[in-house]
């Protein structure tokens, strides 16, 4: 515990004081606790180990052959332990979830009441919107650190995390690190499955942000209705999870919806709503960039977004906002913005090549039509897209997806994403099913590699075309099964891209 001195740790006494839990085992002199973990292999000797419920066993079943010194837990976990030999301290509460971040704040010291926490929460654009502000907090001279789908990173140095957005003990203790290395301003992406599984309570927002709202997760969330819910936990002026601060898009109705949830939000809008910031695209150059002029209550701004995309319009004026609310200088926040880039977000593939080629994260219906409008904008030719939808997750955008690809694409190629544990031919067959019943003229093909999808939409592209690769974008792994092979759609197409060129040179 780098933050505090294990006299000032909390003792395993008050942590159940603060939770409400009962003591079974109890230690007979105060007990320090300095770490507390889900992971029964990684738990530091002497840490508190947090055995949870699962969906196949409970977490309680591992807390054995752990190095803990005391396990949090609930009355089933209690169960599983007490018949064993363990003695060590148990501390038992109704529902561990819903008092872990609390808990995990307690034991790191607290760390997000030393920086300024900015959190983005939405469908899409919360990767995009999370590195604008991290380029442009950056260069308003803010130091830094970022949490989301991509990574963390502290002030530009790369820190491993597997989650959007890290389960609370590893929160906090990622929070810890960033405060005992100085970091200012944490920029972070904030789920609904964080919201709803408790992972980001214990953390104290300065501000808030919301994107939009499209259909994803619905097999998480039974409706759109209870993933709007699930979102406005971050906004609600009821809710334990609010923010200090609201920030808001309502370019959509779900944003205007949530601005009249929240209190005195700050609301932003680019499609001509009235709103307290502003942005209007004045043109667009021949690279993609924007050159957008931005309006707040006391600015006027205008400045050059070299990512492409009326979405991106949208996510620069959100960012700014957030900075703006956050009290850091817009005037040099937008200059970071002119060198924003985000991985695997409509990224360019460049190998010399006579047409556009780019890979992109969209795997939400609503996604794919924004980024192949985009497109569209940037080029005169055909648009060709390699379409693929995730198997073990919400079954019903898979259609939606295809649909989408064909009413906007003149090519499209349905393929595999990560199909998991599920057959992958029968999610290709949902999307085609999409894609056919569309209105449309696109030619619509099927391969079951995505490396021959790529090779096929290359092979397809003619000078002046633009041909883009979406659903994984920065990820470097395809699931089959249980097993995550390597697999990176720009590796992929630079190769094919490569490949392409040599045939035309023999």
């Amino acid at each position: 515990m780098e933050g505090n001195a294990l006299s000032a740790a909390p003792t395993l006494q008050h942590l159940a004081e603060l939770a409400g839990a009962r003591i079974v085992n109890e230690p007979s002199t105060p007990t320090p606790v300095t770490f507390i973990g889900l992971d029964s292999q990684n738990i530091e000797p002497g840490g508190l180990f947090a055995a949870l419920p699962g969906t196949r066993v409970h977490g309680a079943k591992f807390a054995f052959d752990s190095a803990a010194g005391a396990i949090l837990t609930d009355d089933a976990g209690l169960a599983i332990i007490e018949q064993t030999s363990d003695r060590r301290p148990v501390l038992v509460v109704d529902d561990v979830r819903a008092i872990l971040g609390h808990v995990a704040a307690e034991v790191y010291g607290h760390p997000s009441r030393d920086f300024t926490l900015l959190g983005v929460t939405g469908t899409s654009g919360k990767t995009t919107t999370t590195y604008m502000l991290e380029r442009g907090l950056s260069a308003a001279g803010c130091k830094v650190g970022l949490i989301g789908t991509t990574g963390s990173k502290i002030m530009g140095r790369d820190v491993a995390t597997e989650l959007t957005t890290p389960e609370a003990p590893m929160l906090q203790r990622l929070f810890a690190q960033m405060r005992d290395e100085g970091v200012t301003h944490v920029v972070m992406e904030v789920s609904s499955h964080a919201l709803m599984l408790g992972r980001v309570t214990g953390a104290e927002f300065d501000v808030a942000a919301f994107t939009n709202l499209s259909q994803d997760h619905l097999d998480f969330h039974p409706t759109m209705e209870d993933y709007f819910e699930a979102k406005a936990l971050f906004f609600d002026p009821g809710s334990d999870l609010r923010a200090g601060r609201s920030v808001i898009c309502v370019d959509d109705e779900w944003g205007r919806r949530m601005a009249q949830r929240a209190e005195h939000p700050v609301t932003v809008a680019t499609r001509g709503e009235e709103a307290d910031v502003t942005a209007e695209l004045l043109r667009i150059d021949d690279t993609g960039t924007q050159h957008i002029c931005l309006n707040t209550t006391n600015t006027q701004l205008e400045f050059d977004l070299p990512m492409p995309g009326a979405f991106n319009v949208a996510n620069a004026a959100l960012a700014t906002a957030v900075a703006d609310a956050a009290g850091v200088d817009v005037t040099t926040f937008v200059q970071g913005l002119e060198q924003a880039a985000v991985p695997g977000r409509m990224e360019r593939i460049d190998e010399g090549q006579d047409f556009v080629a780019v890979v992109d994260y969209a795997h939400k219906p609503a996604a794919i039509a924004a980024v192949l409008e985009t497109l569209k904008g940037q080029v005169d030719g055909r648009i060709g897209v390699a379409v693929g939808a995730g198997g073990d997750r919400d079954s019903s955008k898979r259609p939606l997806m295809g649909a989408e690809a064909a009413k906007a694409a003149d090519f499209v190629v349905v393929t595999d994403d990560n199909p998991r544990t599920e057959d992958p031919a029968t999610i290709r067959a949902a999307v085609l099913e999409g894609a056919r019943g569309a209105e449309t003229t696109a030619e619509i093909v099927e391969a079951d590699s995505r490396a021959q999808a790529i090779d096929v939409l290359v092979e397809w592209a003619k000078p002046g075309d633009a041909i883009i690769v979406v659903g994984k974008g920065h990820e470097v792994g395809q699931i089959i099964g249980d097993t995550k092979h390597h697999f990176d759609d720009r590796e992929e197409m630079r190769r094919a891209l490569r490949e392409h060129a040599e045939k035309g040179k023999a």
